[in-house]
């Protein structure tokens, strides 16, 4: 298994065990996941690792769409996965790759990026806000199955 594929499971796990979050990604598998990432072209989908002492820690990836109510075509950018190493959290890497991915979704042309917390995700929700986000939709839902 590739370093992207353990910290994609880890991320996964960890979304899993928060309110909401199997809803979210369901059953999906890091491979699996991952495959949707690369086989998109390189201005739909991007993957960045981050390092700390030259051992990979964190994953981050973004997804572009155009927006399909948008007259002109509007792009925006959504953060699929930042996810870091609990042993390797608070030096950096998080804050570089969120970085990253919004330097690249501004040379993509978006006009925006959105990025998801799971409701009682207070970690990535400040992460976010940290960077420049803010919260302006809540999306409620009800299975019917």
């Amino acid at each position: 298994m590739s370093a992207c594929e353990v910290l994609l499971a880890a991320a996964l796990t960890t979304a899993r065990s928060v309110r909401g979050g199997s809803a979210l990604v369901g059953q999906a598998t890091a491979g699996a996941v991952l495959a949707r990432w690369t086989q998109a072209g390189p201005s739909e989908a991007t993957i960045y690792v981050g390092e700390y002492d030259r051992v990979i820690v964190g994953l981050a990836a973004a997804t572009v769409t155009t927006r399909i109510h948008a007259l002109d075509g509007e792009r925006s950018g959504r953060i699929e996965c930042c996810y870091v190493e609990e042993g390797a959290r608070g030096v950096g890497v998080g804050s570089t790759l969120m970085e990253s991915i919004v330097a690249w979704c501004s040379a993509q042309g978006c006009q925006d990026v959105d990025a998801l917390a799971l409701p009682g995700d207070r970690n990535s929700k400040q992460r976010f806000e940290a960077a420049g986000f803010t919260a302006r939709l809540l999306v409620l839902n009800r299975r019917l199955n």
